[in-house]
């Protein structure tokens, strides 16, 4: 038995991010020119166009570890009950013009890649978690996005401009969620900032109306596990699950709102741009199988309303195997993508979210596809033309959608490597298991503690998606990132 107590992590991080086609490391004229930016003169000349609205009550919400913030949020309620959003979005263009030498090395990777042991960013520290985030105790540039929810959950898009912005806050998912939630008292971090508490309430108020609203129009609500792994000194020794939460749902339903105005906006100034799709669902047919095992019946062709009353019924019925029809549904409706879309044409739209013109522009720490919306939003608040062709917008996002899949692919073997050492040792045991999948590469099975995914290598005839079964643990090899298990 091999001995994976001293395994290096970050060398099969690296490994498999080689074998996906990714370079982070940073070649010395990106660094120099990096280290050429003077924020202050850089700042100077944005705010001098910009609206100063550091005295705005903004605050993020973030996972415990993130630096690269991207966005802020603040709330203010109207006169007919409606609620005004402004989510400021980090200016990234600002210290990463177009065809610099860091925006070349940005395009090549495309997206931060997070492999629990390392995270790997977009952009070089300097720019990533300093000048570019919008941490506390600072002023930034930024893009502000405002739009309204109405008490029917309804949104207005409203003004896109420049913003001079100061976070008052760095919030944490879970201290928020539970807090909203009532599972614990007011967290110190709002209760230090006055009126911070009823900006946050107002916040989740808004997330409310939006989230109903999206629900009715067919947006599909989904209870995916992901085990996160918890390192200490490179050891890995535990795996969480990390829940869906209130404060969560704030940030998704904000940020949804936010990239439908931008491709609005985008729009009304006959730009073209890149919109984020998922077309009509790869595997409609085994979506209908699935929902026939639990004895419902999905109409011949997709329909995302009648998908979600499936959805909602099953988690009312049985919440503890919600998560496994989550994500088997997740799989069969296939992956999303980056298309250019030309100015007035019809879009794709997003099967899963129900929007139409739906793009990604509220992570430009994080996804380079964002840094091009940043850009096309500025020619068209500049009212200049557009910095990019329309052979430029197609080949971005093939690039995109390319970097975006790879990036998947390592997360998810880094997820299986981290998991083989945590289970190294274990060899022998039974645990309790539901299958989470089973096609011609194979039969998969997700054990409940701790909750990691692998493939039954013997016994795996007739099993079914979503059977709970035991099995027995075979081995594993975290550098083929292989966890084996046989039924019991």
């Amino acid at each position: 038995m091999p001995d994976y107590n001293n395994i290096d992590l970050h060398k099969i991080a690296l490994t498999s991010l080689e074998k996906y086609g990714f370079d982070f490391v940073p070649a010395k004229p990106v660094l120099d020119e990096i280290s050429a930016i003077d924020p202050g003169s850089l700042l100077d000349s944005a705010q001098g166009g910009a609206r100063d609205l550091r005295g705005l009550l903004w605050s993020s919400i973030d996972n415990t570890e993130s630096l690269d913030l991207d966005q802020l949020e603040y709330c203010v309620r109207g006169n007919n009950d409606e609620i005004m959003v402004k989510v400021a979005i980090a200016d990234v263009d600002l210290f990463v013009p177009k065809n610099s030498q860091t925006d070349v090395y940005a395009a090549h990777n495309g997206t931060s890649v997070y492999t629990g042991i390392d995270v790997f960013s977009l952009l070089p520290t300097r720019l990533s978690t300093e000048l570019t985030s919008l941490l506390p105790g600072t002023d930034h540039c930024a893009v502000i996005i405002e739009f309204s929810v109405f008490p029917d959950g309804a949104i207005t898009s409203g003004a896109i401009y420049r913003g001079s912005i100061r976070n008052k806050a760095k919030l944490i998912y879970e201290e928020i969620g539970d807090w909203i939630e009532g599972k614990t008292g007011l967290p110190g971090s709002v209760a230090s900032v006055p009126g911070l508490k009823e900006q946050l309430e107002l916040q989740d108020e808004a997330a409310g109306r939006l989230s109903k609203f999206r629900v009715e129009q067919g947006a599909l609500e989904f209870d995916t596990i992901e085990a996160k792994p918890v390192i200490r000194e490179d050891k890995v020794i535990a795996l969480i699950v990390q829940e869906k939460n209130r404060a969560r749902s704030i940030i998704e339903n904000f940020m949804i709102a936010a990239n439908l105005t931008m491709s609005q906006f985008l729009r009304n100034a006959g730009l073209p741009m890149i919109q984020r799709i998922v077309r009509v669902p790869k595997n409609w047919e085994g979506i209908m199988k699935v929902a026939a095992a639990y004895h419902e019946t999905l109409p011949l062709q997709p329909d995302a309303k009648a998908l979600e009353r499936f959805l909602h019924k099953r988690k009312i019925a049985d919440p503890g195997a919600f998560p496994d029809l989550s994500l088997t549904i997740v799989k069969l409706l296939g992956p999303g993508e980056y298309v250019m879309l030309e100015p007035q044409a019809d879009s794709v739209g997003h099967f899963g979210l129900a929007v139409m013109d739906y793009i990604h522009g509220t992570a430009p720490n994080r996804r380079y596809v964002d840094i091009i919306i940043q850009r096309l939003l500025k020619s068209a608040l500049d009212k200049r033309s557009c910095q990019y062709s329309q052979d430029e917008l197609v080949n971005y996002a093939a690039r995109c959608t390319d970097r975006d899949a790879a990036a998947k692919k390592v997360e998810r073997f880094m997820r299986k490597a981290e998991a083989a050492v945590l289970l190294s040792g274990r060899t022998g045991e039974s645990f309790d298991a539901i299958v989470t999948g089973v096609s011609e590469k194979g039969t998969y099975v997700r054990i409940e503690t701790p909750p990691v995914e692998g493939r039954v290598m013997r016994g795996e005839k007739g099993l079914v998606i979503g059977q709970k079964i035991r099995v027995r643990l075979t081995g594993m090899d975290p550098y083929k990132g292989h966890v084996d298990f046989e039924k019991s």
